[in-house]
């Protein structure tokens, strides 16, 4: 099995190569070339924002987006077997349906409400992780009838996980062209019912509805999957107060373009009925400074001052802030400008204004 899983890296990474742009064309090539490793009979996979391991956009085969709603359900309304929050944590990132209830599917929510109904059998996930972050998620099924899928199926899916998530990285992590087009400031707003019906939404939600649709490939009558996720999660959390949660909000970069948040909370009504709110607008500093810092390589330290800069912070406030004296506070500027290919904190901060809307002192 070492030698296939050898033979199965080399294509995977071959792949990469071939489609090193765009992420949604490699991860729909992905699923085609995973069947020669293990062969499933359904599959989606995901991209994920690592700070809030929430969708921002996926790619799902026939017979797959009937049912994903349902999915979506089980992974942030219901507790169940390998949910992606567990498996995210977990030592091996990649579990199996059939392994985890001991190979009686029917102990599963999941199975008995969505994947029984939809005619399919065992089902595979993979959290496809990268130097301890999560960038996306993959799920495999297997129709009626067909068997389980088997150890040595789960540990070729756990070999190449690791690859698949390093281009799901890289392609999350591509900069915007010199010179970009931004969308207006205003912000769009969406209202849905719990059900995810769509009861309202302002010009510019049915511009970012329609950006993701296409990005996506799905039809209007299809929530695109970022604003499901979010929603999802907004649905999840507690209402007890000061009980901390996960935000329900995600940042994606558009494809050649800025990068955008979506964020949801639920609205009680007068009759007691649950509204949902969606935010859709330009992401703030706080959430795309994380994802330019890794796009840029910057260490951990690099990452702490870029916050701080952008925030309006001196070198002498630096240093304070972060215990260091102010000749490290220089040397590490000198290393975020080589990396960043600036000369001054003022380029670097133009730099971050027109290529990224990052402004200072938010």
């Amino acid at each position: 099995m070492n030698t296939n899983q050898e033979a199965s890296k080399r294509k995977v990474m071959a792949l990469a190569e071939r489609f090193s742009d765009s992420s949604q064309d490699y991860r729909t090539a992905l699923l085609q070339l995973l069947r020669e490793f293990v062969p499933f009979d359904g599959a989606c996979c995901t991209a994920v924002d690592p700070q809030t391991l929430l969708s921002t956009g996926a790619i799902t085969e026939d017979g797959v987006e009937a049912i994903h709603q349902g999915i979506f359900e089980h992974e942030y309304l219901r507790e169940d077997f390998n949910r992606y929050d567990d498996l995210c944590k977990a030592p091996e990132p990649v579990a199996t349906l059939s392994q985890a209830t001991e190979g009686h599917l029917e102990r599963s929510d999941r199975y008995r409400n969505v994947l029984l109904p939809a005619g399919f059998h065992d089902e595979m996930r993979a959290a496809l992780k990268y130097d301890g972050a999560c960038w996306g998620y993959l799920t495999l099924f297997r129709s009626q009838g067909r068997a389980f899928f088997s150890e040595p199926e789960r540990e070729c899916i756990l070999a190449l996980a690791p690859l698949i998530a390093y281009q799901l990285r890289k392609t999350s992590l591509s900069l915007p062209a010199e010179e970009n087009t931004w969308m207006e400031e205003e912000m769009g707003i969406l209202m849905l019912s719990d059900q995810f019906t769509l009861l309202a939404a302002n010009p510019t939600a049915e511009k970012w509805l329609t950006l993701l649709r296409q990005w996506e490939s799905i039809d209007r009558n299809t929530l695109p999957r970022p604003v499901r996720a979010v929603c999802s999660r907004a649905l999840s959390n507690p209402a007890e107060a000061g009980h901390t949660t996960s935000m329900a909000k995600v940042c994606i970069r558009m494809p050649n373009g800025p990068y955008m948040t979506i964020q949801a909370s639920p609205m009680n009504s007068q009759s007691c009925t649950i509204h949902l709110a969606v935010l859709f607008g330009p992401a703030k500093p706080a959430d795309m400074l994380p994802l330019i810092a890794e796009a840029y390589g910057l260490s951990v330290r690099e990452k702490q001052i870029l916050d701080q800069i952008v925030r309006g912070a001196s070198t002498k406030e630096l240093a304070r802030t972060l215990h260091i004296s102010a000749y490290t506070v220089q040397d590490h500027l000198k290393s975020i400008f080589v990396k960043t290919g600036v000369s001054s904190r003022r380029e670097l901060i133009w730099q971050l204004f027109t290529r990224f809307g990052v402004q200072a002192n938010q």
